[in-house]
């Protein structure tokens, strides 16, 4: 009996196990299925048996597939950005290899702009990220991706943004994958149409044709600069020469947005003469020298480097101050 009982879980474990891989991969398309019954019988006491014709079924090609748009969040863009990449993922969750027809539409309804496509390209080198001039071009009905069962292939689409869109808007781009032996509802079939042209092939559940969304979404930033000057000295506010000037140059960063490498620039006026050691930022005082800190007085021209700046920097508006003397 225990023999029995162990002989049965085994046999029910491999069962699962066959089950949940068949299960993944579905059995190839045209694979043939063989079944022969036997009969065994006595007569006068001697044993005997027959067998009956062997009976084969051909596995036809189920037609499925999958898109899926890859990156994690909406692309960021900004105005009149070119070539910006969505990434997609074709996958063949049929049981045969299958030609795919791609096809996209930028004009979805729900977004504030359209992309124009500007290209689409197949990876080349199976890495998921788009490499200029390493990634194959596409070519509606040229080299249209060929992708084996439980296969996919990774799908670049390139736009162009429109000059005109403003920070937060989101344009939105459709891919859609269709097999090529063709699609419709679930159960359709193409007589001969499956793999090799000698098994049927059978439209699946994904109907044989999806689409997915992709999205941009303009992240702009605009930096604005404004200056001020109080004049001071003996005469109060008259600017005579001893006269003092403290200008004051307010950054302020708008938009969701990064201004990289923000660099404000200011010459010393003409008939003036930079007042040492008044340069600040944000009330810091910097020194004159080109050194660590953020500031320096070179060649008549005050420079302040404000690094990355978005409209959360801290503090924001960003505040530089420095003095001259009316000459």
């Amino acid at each position: 009996m225990r023999r029995l009982i162990t002989t049965a879980v085994l046999l029910l474990a491999l069962t699962l196990t066959w089950s949940m891989s068949a299960h993944a991969t579905g059995t190839p398309a045209g694979t043939s299925i063989t079944n022969t019954a036997t009969a065994n019988y006595t007569v006068g006491g001697t044993p005997a048996a027959v067998t009956s014709n062997t009976v084969t079924v051909k596995v036809a090609e189920i037609l499925n597939v999958a898109v899926t748009w890859q990156d994690a969040t909406s692309v960021t863009v900004a105005p009149s950005d070119t070539n910006k990449v969505l990434t997609f993922r074709v996958t063949n969750t049929g049981n045969g290899s299958e030609k795919y027809l791609l096809s996209v539409n930028t004009a979805v309804v729900g977004d504030n702009f359209d992309p124009t496509l500007a290209s689409v390209y197949l990876d080349a080198n199976a890495n998921g990220v788009y490499d200029a001039g390493t990634d194959t071009l596409f070519v509606s009905g040229t080299n249209d991706p060929v992708i084996a069962a439980d296969g996919y292939k990774t799908v670049f689409v390139l736009s162009n943004i429109p000059g005109a869109v403003v920070d937060g808007n989101t344009g939105n781009l459709m891919l859609t994958a269709t097999a090529n032996t063709g699609s419709g509802a679930a159960g359709t079939v193409f007589v001969n149409g499956g793999d090799g042209g000698t098994i049927d092939a059978i439209v699946g559940t994904s109907t044989a044709t999806q689409t997915v969304t992709g999205t941009y979404l303009v992240s702009s930033v605009t930096v604005s600069v404004v200056k001020s000057a109080v004049v001071s000295g003996t005469y109060g506010t008259n600017p005579v020469p001893g006269a003092t000037i403290t200008y004051t140059v307010t950054v302020t960063v708008t938009g969701t947005g990064t201004a990289t490498s923000v660099v404000i620039t200011d010459p010393i006026p003409a008939n003036t003469t930079y007042t040492a050691n008044t340069l600040k930022l944000n009330t810091v005082l910097l020194t004159d020298g080109a050194d660590a800190d953020a500031g320096n007085v070179t060649a008549g021209t005050v420079t302040v480097a404000l690094g990355s700046l978005t409209s959360a920097s801290l503090p924001m508006p960003q505040v530089i101050t420095f003095a001259v003397t009316i000459n």
